[in-house]
């Protein structure tokens, strides 16, 4: 039987709903436990909150078990109960089914008036408001919050975390931003996932240019690993330089960012100019790389694997 909608909470009670920072451990759902779920949860874990995951591999969540996290058999029982939910799914239209369409097992149905969804999966804008909006309308706040700085920066708890939402709501989510990371409050509903398309299409563009430098290097005869070393610290620096410029220069692309993931938001990126009738070039030209590394076998890889890909196009492999 569906739940019926609870009227909206104005923002003072709402924000009353969670524990002060620092003051009490929070009951925490997190869904989706993947590459950057895993060592999340584990950290809200060890910083001493109370978890339950849900996965729909249970097998992946299973690590979680020795940090004190509960396995929850949906995403309804994960969320019973739950002040924050967390979603680290996979796309937009993964988050909307986990959300509101498996019928009984939805989360919507777990949910308590008052609890806050904070969305880490990098998805659209437009998506992010349409969820925002049905929430609401269920006495549910939301704040979309993706987040960069892949596998290490979820261990090490220094992810770069967007947010968009309302202010009071982002400063009730301090107590799980800090342990994740460092994060900044951009604007209202969808405003972090914009922020998150513009990390990618810099990221995206970027790795581009330092693969064709490097390669350029290579087939001229010049050593790439001693030019990245030579204009370290010269206008060109930056950490893709640094960390997936060594990458390049190893051959050594174990997925952190997987390839597919990094196509998904550039196509993103692109719907969304479309929605805004915003002329976007050059995002155009390297998601069409990125698809055609995908298209060539390198979906499995790190996003630093458009190195191969432009490898490849030279018979430089």
């Amino acid at each position: 039987m569906s739940r019926p909608h609870k009227p909206p909470m104005d923002t003072a009670t709402a924000t009353a709903a969670l524990p002060p920072a620092g003051q009490a451990a929070l009951q925490l759902a997190v869904l989706g436990i993947g590459q950057m779920g895993l060592p999340m949860a584990r950290r809200l874990c060890q910083a001493g909150h109370q978890v339950r995951v849900w996965n729909r591999t249970a097998a992946k969540a299973q690590p979680l078990l020795a940090e004190g996290a509960l396995l929850a058999n949906s995403p309804r029982q994960a969320c019973a109960g739950a002040d924050v939910v967390i979603s680290l799914l996979e796309n937009g239209d993964v988050v909307r089914q986990v959300l509101f369409d498996l019928g009984a097992d939805s989360a919507q149905h777990g949910l308590q008036a008052g609890a806050l969804v904070v969305d880490m999966a990098s998805i659209t804008p437009r998506q992010a408001r349409e969820h925002a909006q049905r929430l609401h309308a269920l006495g549910v706040r939301h704040l979309d919050a993706p987040v960069s700085g892949g596998t290490v920066g979820a261990e090490e708890g220094s992810l770069a975390i967007m947010v968009g939402g309302e202010e009071a709501d982002f400063a009730a989510a301090a107590p799980v931003f800090a342990v994740l990371g460092r994060a900044t409050h951009v604007g209202g509903h969808g405003a972090g996932q914009l922020a998150k398309l513009a990390n990618q299409m810099i990221v995206g563009i970027t790795i581009g240019a330092v693969a064709e430098a490097l390669l350029l290097c290579e087939k001229g005869g010049a050593d790439p690993a001693q030019v990245r070393q030579a204009i370290t610290g010269g206008f060109a620096d930056s950490r893709i330089l640094q960390l997936h410029g060594q990458r390049m220069v190893q051959r050594n692309f174990a997925p952190g960012a997987r390839m597919g993931v990094q196509l998904k938001d550039m196509r993103n990126a692109l719907s969304t100019a479309a929605e805004l009738a915003l002329q976007t070039p050059i995002t155009q030209l390297f998601a069409q790389l990125y698809a055609d590394a995908v298209d060539n076998g390198f979906d499995q890889l790190d996003h630093s694997g458009l190195f191969a890909e432009l490898a490849r196009r030279n018979h430089m492999q």
